[in-house]
């Protein structure tokens, strides 16, 4: 096997990079590793030069350059690996919590086991986003500790069977038998306390500091030692400032003598033989969230006798009578069980035992198998995986059909436009244009559901529709929460979304009185059709003519009104098209998909050719723009796609992703070019995770869907119209899945092609 090590690496002074190397060498040792397995490290700047690495490092990443992390992956799957550890810290990765790793494990194509050095109890909603979706996206996940375990089932919803519990892994050293540090100040004729890792507040160094006076007055020998820098990160923005405030401290104590700093970063041989020559070594940390400790590891490997605060690591791996507790920021029983172990030597020397031997079953070699092991697994299961002829469309990853939050939004007047988080916000009050969405989506829910709920849904809807309505046709957009409206003429968007709605309940009304209903409303606004320039307006409201056609064939009228707006969007194609642009504008803006539907839509009711061509081959540019990375990025809303320019990333938009979901179920009726099946549901994956920063949209606790995939995450609000493009495409999809099953059970030539599109 050839593996691919994701970490920071040496020499950069980290925990992670010093675990990483141990852990490649301890795997690199077994006779099923190729020698030609490497490391991808993680710069935490963008000098390429900063640190001097190995040879094994072949690939490095810029913390905080996202395209870094894609061209990583491609570099990954054409190395010829068979898997990739990726080590998990929020603090080594780019992005808000380091979402950019998601960007990267995205795009990875082989198995990837993903070792979280930090599983938080409290997490914030991106970093409990990000452990769920390396779960996702992880063969397995490997943690150190069982309390991890606890918090990964519990907290964030992984399964059992996902996590792998691998102890940290402790240097296979014996202690030398003329150690060095023994005769060196100050060890040599002391009892010496030991602190070793990086220096910064929170490691509650000075507990130990207060606990000095009443150790020295019965053991004036006892020497504290604190061995390690200060973090890089507290010696950029704090200098030595915690430093001096202990050494301060010391003074006012007067144990100024009994406090030793060793400041400097020690291999692991050196820090074997420090350890060794410790009487007891102590980590105070201050609090109780430290799922992994691997200095408190390498003390216990090590066979020190430890005293700890009992962190959650501490309280694992110290149990069984192979190490002491004290209660946090406790310097008064630290005092207590330092002066009580120098006065039993039998007790010290029973911790130091049960330590040796305990750590004795943490050493790297045989941590290394048990890695192994977890990848030897995790590339049988993918393989298992890959042969099994699965559909392309896989229903068990998508969320079930839920009305809660856009009932949530919804009150006896209509639904909410916006919201606050998952709260609706009344102030903003009601919209046109999110009643339409919203009629649509219940006549869908019912019709592929016979949802109750749904169909209770849709006489609030149809009824705020009604209640905008002009005497002339036309329609109001907004309304404030007490019913005031807020003008007098909405926009040709909301116009033609309006007539859209109005269309598809004619065409699926569920009984006549909503279809009756739906074709007065329809009818009075088509004095307003040909008044209409927006090109969005026009095609929205092809799309709803197309619907209203599709029930009432024989309106010979509304087919002159279709040709005469479709002829707008063809005129408007040929007027911008050339040789390297094939579409209406000079650039593409919002609901891009919507121009092409229209088209599309437009042919299925009149047969136009020359609508059909150019619907298609508008929608094949749409595609190479936004489809090319294997998952949809459609345009952003923060600045566009201007013609010979680069498209802007963010701010996406959900109603961009239902408007693509939409037209390729169109284009497939139209074509029967399953192509178009598998664009579908590669943009509806926008909304669960696949999309340029590989974090869902769609909340499962809320069962609403985010306003937009930022630069730096999710915006967090969740209106009606992003949760309303979520469910429509949602109900899409499952039309497309009924369409699948019944071709992959008669014919074998679709299921074919399913797999070679």
């Amino acid at each position: 096997m050839k593996i691919a090590y994701i970490s920071t690496s040496l020499p950069n002074e980290c925990g992670i990079a010093t675990f990483n190397a141990n852990l490649a060498t301890a795997i690199n040792q077994h006779k099923a590793i190729s020698k030609e397995s490497f490391v991808v490290a993680m710069n935490d700047t963008d000098n390429l030069n900063e640190y001097n690495y190995p040879e094994e490092v072949k690939y490095i990443i810029r913390k905080n350059n996202q395209d870094d992390y894609l061209q990583a992956a491609d570099y990954i799957n054409n190395s010829g690996v068979d898997a990739c550890v990726i080590e998990h810290e929020f603090g080594i990765y780019g992005g808000d919590s380091g979402l950019y790793l998601l960007t990267l494990m995205a795009n990875v194509n082989v198995p990837m086991i993903s070792i979280l050095h930090t599983v938080l109890k409290q997490p914030s909603y991106v970093q409990q986003t990000i452990i769920q979706q390396i779960a996702k996206r992880s063969s397995r996940i490997v943690v150190m500790s069982q309390k991890a375990i606890g918090f990964l089932t519990s907290i964030y919803q992984i399964p059992k069977n996902k996590i792998q519990y691998i102890e940290h892994g402790v240097p296979d050293l014996e202690p030398a038998v003329d150690n060095p540090i023994k005769a060196t100040a100050p060890f040599k004729g002391n009892k010496v306390l030991l602190t070793f890792g990086l220096i910064s507040r929170g490691k509650g160094l000075e507990t130990v500091v207060e606990a000095l006076p009443k150790i020295v007055e019965k053991h004036p020998d006892v020497k504290y030692v604190i061995l390690g820098n200060t973090h890089p990160g507290v010696v950029k923005n704090d200098g030595e400032e915690y430093r001096d405030s202990l050494t301060a401290l010391a003074k006012k104590l007067n144990v100024a003598q009994n406090l030793v700093f060793v400041n400097k970063f020690v291999d692991e041989q050196e820090l074997h033989h420090y350890l060794s020559a410790t009487d007891i070594y102590i980590t105070p940390y201050l609090n109780e969230a430290q799922i992994t400790s691997g200095t408190l590891s390498y003390a216990v490997g090590a066979g020190a006798a430890v005293i700890s605060t009992p962190y959650w690591h501490a309280q694992e791996l110290l149990a069984q009578k192979r190490g002491l507790l004290f209660d946090f920021r406790d310097s008064e029983k630290l005092s207590t069980l330092v002066n009580d172990l120098f006065e039993n030597p039998d007790h010290l020397a029973e911790l130091k035992y049960n330590a040796y031997q305990y750590g004795l079953s943490l050493r790297w070699p045989s941590i290394g198998k048990s890695y192994v092991k977890v990848m030897e697994r995790a590339i049988s299961d993918k393989q298992k995986a890959d042969a099994a002829n699965k559909s392309m469309i896989d229903v068990d990853s998508i969320p079930a059909f839920s009305l809660n939050h856009i009932r949530l939004l919804t009150d006896d007047t209509g639904i909410i436009q916006h919201a606050k988080y998952g709260i609706p916000n009344f102030k903003e009050g009601y919209c046109l244009d999110d009643n339409a969405r919203a009629l649509m989506m219940a006549l869908m829910a019912f019709d592929q559901y016979k949802s109750k709920e749904a169909l209770d849904l849709l006489p609030i809807y149809l009824s705020y529709i009604q209640y905008m309505q002009n005497e002339d046709g036309s329609f109001r957009n907004f309304l404030s929460f007490n019913r005031n409206y807020l003008d007098e003429v909405g926009s040709e968007d909301a116009f033609g979304r309006t007539i859209w709605a109005l269309g598809y309940l004619v065409n699926f009304a569920p009984n006549n009185s909503y279809k009756e209903f739906a074709n007065e409303l329809f009818i009075k606004s088509t004095a307003q059709f040909s008044k209409l320039e927006h090109l969005r307006g026009v095609a929205n409201t092809i799309i709803g003519i197309h619907h209203y056609l599709k029930a009432n064939p024989h309106e010979t009228y509304l087919h002159e009104i279709s040709n005469d707006l479709s002829a707008k969007l063809i005129n408007a194609y040929q007027n911008n098209k050339d040789q390297n642009w094939h579409w209406f504008e000079q650039q593409m803006t919002y609901d891009n998909a919507m121009l092409p539907l229209a088209l599309l839509c437009h042919y299925d009711i009149s047969k136009n050719q020359q609508a059909l061509n150019i619907g298609l081959e508008s929608l094949d540019f749409l595609t190479q723009k936004t489809l090319s990375f294997g998952f949809l990025n459609p345009v952003g809303n923060d600045g566009w796609l201007q013609k010979d320019q680069e498209m802007a990333k963010y701010d996406q938009q959900a109603i961009e992703t239902m408007a693509m979901v939409l037209v390729y179920f169109k284009a497939y009726e139209v074509t029967n070019d399953v192509k178009y099946m598998k664009h579908l549901y590669q943009s509806y994956r926008w909304f669960l995770g696949e999309n340029s920063l590989s974090l869902p949209l769609y909340d499962d606790e809320t069962k609403g869907c985010a306003d937009g995939l930022q630069s730096n995450g999710v915006n967090r609000n969740q209106g009606a119209e992003s949760t309303l493009a979520y469910l429509i495409s949602h109900l899409v999809v499952f039309k497309a899945l009924e369409i699948e099953y019944r071709y992959l059970k008669d014919d074998q030539q679709f299921k074919a092609d399913f797999i070679t599109k």
